[in-house]
């Protein structure tokens, strides 16, 4: 058996929250590297808040990431203690934009006892519970956080969230960020050296296994490394080809959100896209209308940064990147009279996450390529009528290519800390392991549990198809809906269970069920009314599911 000792992988951010399932699994927080003053250290009176009993500040940190910890160890089994060291420092961060946090494995381990395969490497955490023994007086994972987020000229106005019910509002839920990079160091990250191809210590680990490129039709395992260094910034063609993922994501993606031009001929067709944070969800989205490059005669002209001087009323407005936020773009085109933005990417690459808040916007936002951008352009001012739609195509799912095998983050230029060990975002509903937060944190497991299962978290584990029984809310039908909808769930075990509907501000709307059911699936039917009786208006709410000491919550939209 050899193993190496290997700096924390960077993770990005984090994105969401989900369910636990009773298991024996231990994980413990190791807090040894904050000074007497600093990070969970930090003596400064706090209140509680959702669910955070913790008194000062300090306390309600290590408060969340051990009640984080608790949700992995309640999925993953292993009979080995998973320690992790954790600190709070300040982190790279401006008033708009900043790293949240980063994990990953302290050591890799290979050909050791109980190793699924020959000469691969094995995170830390993983290689301990396929082992069923410590095979390190080493911690397992090592992570970071950014202390600045709670101070103003870091992100804003916006702080970290201590509590434990998703309820965060403006600020950061510090609970979804740690889940997230957990995640890395418990197995969702490669050894590959990235800007190089090459392999960690001359051999492949069990993350890249998976990996597929499209383009070359060849699996990580046997590319060169030069040709692993361009499928890293590959953007779209990269896929993970886990069998549990594959199968699962049917129940965790919804339909692929699209822009697809109309016409002309010849650039007609779906274009790439990435989506915004902020405005309506694109799932209820379904928009059709002429083009239009804005000019705010201001250089550059095209970037919406001022006020639109051409008419965009009833059209689909073309604006550049760059300059002022995503949301101000959106929110000037549409006080003009816009009925949807395409944002079109002013570098070289694909188009990225459009992140920010506002929620006077109500129109809907993707981002494209400069390449497809300077494709439309080109029509357009060759005086030729670009017609589009932003709507989701039923016949795919959102995050995966043609065989439903889900996309993994390879953007051009790379990302460093960011690339391949991550979903894609063009994920829907969001994933908890994409690359940036979102809007749309939900507390279900999604699809991280299936690849901790293709990569061997649940080896020798009950339930061979899904791992250990979990309670599950699958996707509602229909979704969005008026004026009912079925909401199909599945319990662990018998016992107590409530179903609730909240608004997006937290409040408790609807009631659909409480009291006890049998292990097993079960379907409730909202009929959009609220506590009262009363037709609740349209709009975005959550059903949440409790039984058994889990939570599974998801996002239904009522559309009259």
């Amino acid at each position: 058996m050899r193993h190496f000792l290997r700096n924390a992988i960077a993770g990005a951010f984090a994105l969401g929250l989900f369910a636990a399932n009773a298991q024996a699994t231990t994980i413990t927080i190791i807090n040894t590297q904050d000074g007497p003053t600093e990070g969970f250290n930090d003596p400064t009176p706090a209140a509680p808040i959702g669910g955070n009993m913790g008194m000062t500040l300090g306390q309600q940190r290590l408060n969340v990431f051990q009640y984080a910890a608790n949700l992995w160890a309640a999925i993953l089994p292993s009979n080995v203690e998973i320690r992790v060291q954790a600190r709070f420092d300040p982190q790279t961060c401006s008033p708009t934009a900043g790293v949240l946090g980063s994990a990953g494995p302290i050591e890799v381990f290979e050909d050791f006892p109980g190793a699924l395969i020959a000469n691969t490497w094995f995170h830390a955490a993983l290689a301990n519970k396929l082992a069923n023994m410590d095979l390190s007086a080493s911690n397992d994972i090592s992570a970071t956080f950014n202390s600045d987020v709670d101070n103003q000229f870091c992100l804003g106005s916006s702080d970290w969230y201590y509590g434990f019910d998703g309820n965060e509002g403006t600020d950061i839920d510090l609970t979804s960020v740690v889940l997230h990079e957990l995640g890395h160091g418990l197995g969702f990250s490669t050894q590959v050296t990235l800007s190089t191809g090459a392999l960690f210590g001359g051999l492949p680990d069990q993350y890249m296994r998976r990996l597929f490129d499209n383009t070359t039709g060849l699996p990580w395992t046997s590319m060169t490394n030069t040709q692993r260094r361009l499928s890293a910034i590959n953007p779209s063609n990269v896929v993970w080809t886990g069998s549990n993922t594959t199968a699962a994501a049917p129940m965790q993606l919804g339909p692929k959100p699209v822009l697809r031009i109309n016409s002309p001929p010849s650039i007609a067709g779906d274009k790439v896209i990435a989506l915004a944070v902020f405005g309506p969800d694109i799932s209820t989205v379904n928009i059709s209308g002429n083009m239009v490059l804005v000019n705010d005669q201001v250089d550059p002209n095209a970037d919406a940064c001022t006020p639109i001087q051409n008419s965009v009323a009833g059209k689909i407005a073309l604006i550049e990147r760059g300059t002022c936020t995503f949301a101000s773009k959106v929110l000037t085109a549409q006080m003009s009279g816009a009925i949807g933005v395409v944002i079109y990417n002013n570098v070289p690459g694909a188009p990225v996450t459009m992140g920010g808040t506002d929620p006077a916007i109500t129109i809907p936002s993707v981002m494209i390529s400069d390449v497809d951008g300077a494709a439309i352009i080109t029509e357009l001012n060759a005086a030729m009528i670009v017609n589009a739609s932003i709507t989701t195509d039923p016949n795919q799912l959102a995050g995966t290519d043609s065989q439903g095998r889900v996309l993994v983050y390879t953007p051009n230029p790379l990302q460093g800390g960011s690339s391949v060990s991550h979903w894609d975002t063009s994920c829907f509903p969001n994933a908890l392991m994409e690359p940036a937060i979102n809007n749309s944190i939900t507390q279900t497991t999604d699809l991280t549990r299936y690849m901790f299962q293709d990569i061997g978290w649940f080896t020798g584990a009950t339930d061979v198809t899904h791992g250990p029984a979990v309670t599950r809310l699958y996707p509602a039908t229909p979704n969005p809906f008026n004026p009912n909808t079925a909401i199909k769930f599945e319990v662990a075990s018998a016992g107590n269970v409530k179903l609730d509907v909240f608004d997006v501000q937290g409040r408790r709307v609807a009631g659909l069920y409480e009291g006890d059911l049998a292990a097993g699936p079960h379907v409730m039917v909202w009929n959009g009314r609220g506590l009262s009786g009363d037709v609740l208006p349209s709009g975005v709410y959550i059903a949440r599911l409790l039984a058994g000491g889990e939570t599974a919550s998801q996002r239904l939209v009522l559309m009259k």
